[in-house]
């Protein structure tokens, strides 16, 4: 499949590679399909939306920054997400550099982590009340892999 993208231009993407969001995500309600692009050559991502060409997120492994980072996934959202083996839960961050401020500041939402079973490429938005993680929690450029890669570029 072929998806043009305002950020990237035209990507050839599989199929299978399509990552169903049901619920969307926040904000994003009605988009439903995205697809994960490497960043560079670090661990951050692109989440980019497959039916909106301007929409994508910057994203990362939160275990990079927090390695004490749990985040709790009901059962309920295990059996939406169809987990049969949990080696499969992916858990990503969407990340904001806020490039007005200098040094930019980079951080994470912590608070609604993406998670997605990576053998059934579903995912979701999960929200967490009682989280001792805000939505921008600030990473430092010297911690976790690529992060001064991704301030940069």
């Amino acid at each position: 499949m072929r998806i043009d993208t305002t950020r990237f231009g035209e990507v050839e993407i599989p199929e299978d590679k399509v990552i169903s969001f049901p619920r969307g995500i926040l904000g994003f309600d009605r988009l439903k399909a995205y697809f994960l692009m490497d960043y560079k050559d670090t661990s951050i991502k692109w989440l980019q939306a497959v039916d909106d060409p301007s929409v994508a997120f910057m994203v990362v492994d939160p275990f990079l920054f927090f390695p004490e980072y749990a985040p709790d996934i009901s059962p309920v959202e295990k059996q939406l997400l169809e987990v049969d083996d949990p080696a499969d839960l992916v858990v990503m961050a969407i990340m904001n550099v806020r490039r007005d401020e200098t040094p930019p500041q980079v951080t994470l939402n912590l608070q609604a982590p993406l998670v997605f079973n990576a053998s059934k490429m579903r995912g979701f938005q999960i929200v967490m009340e009682k989280s001792r993680f805000g939505v921008r929690e600030p990473i430092s450029m010297n911690s976790g892999s690529g992060q001064r890669e991704a301030v940069a570029g």
